[in-house]
């Protein structure tokens, strides 16, 4: 996918739901995600639309690099701007 270094910043939590939803695209990261932050797939649907798991899901992506690159590259967006969203979201 064409990336972007649109000035414009994109909305965090938009981000956020957009990476899960690419992180998901895979069972073992997706495991990966829900050993690491502690959530299991019920608490994850209840809380998705929440800060602490947005989140939660942009720390799991910062925190490795190839992650970080693939969600990027799914969004369309440089790996900056969703790395970014993190400092962004009001909680």
């Amino acid at each position: 996918m064409l990336r972007t270094s649109s000035p414009e910043p994109h909305d965090p939590a938009e981000l956020a739901l957009g990476a899960l939803a690419w992180l998901l695209g895979d069972s073992l990261r997706a495991q990966r995600f829900l050993d690491l932050t502690g959530l299991t797939p019920d608490a994850l649907r209840t809380s998705i639309a929440e800060c602490p798991t947005q989140a939660a899901v942009l720390d799991f992506l910062s925190a490795h690099e190839p992650d970080l690159e693939g969600a990027a590259d799914a969004l369309g967006i440089m790996p900056e701007q969703l790395a970014g969203a993190r400092r962004r979201l009001p909680c």
